[in-house]
């Protein structure tokens, strides 16, 4: 049982141990390029748009706010 939970222990450290990241002041300029932006592509935005509009039947509207009632 003392080696569960010494196992358990370890892949949480372990888990929460990877997400932390020192970014260098002479790496931001990697994190910055062109190639990290989500809206890099827009065709692949157009198809994510599609299957959106057909799974959901609602088109448009992305990145405006609004309720949901048809009033932005």
């Amino acid at each position: 049982m003392r080696r569960i939970g010494l196992y358990v222990g370890l892949v949480i450290i372990s888990v929460l141990g990877a997400g932390c990241a020192a970014v260098q002041p002479w790496q931001r300029g990697t994190m910055a390029d062109y190639t990290m932006r989500p809206d890099r592509d827009p065709l692949a935005d157009s198809e994510y748009e599609h299957v959106y509009f057909t799974r959901e039947g609602a088109a448009g509207g992305r990145g405006v706010g609004g309720g949901g009632c048809g009033c932005n």
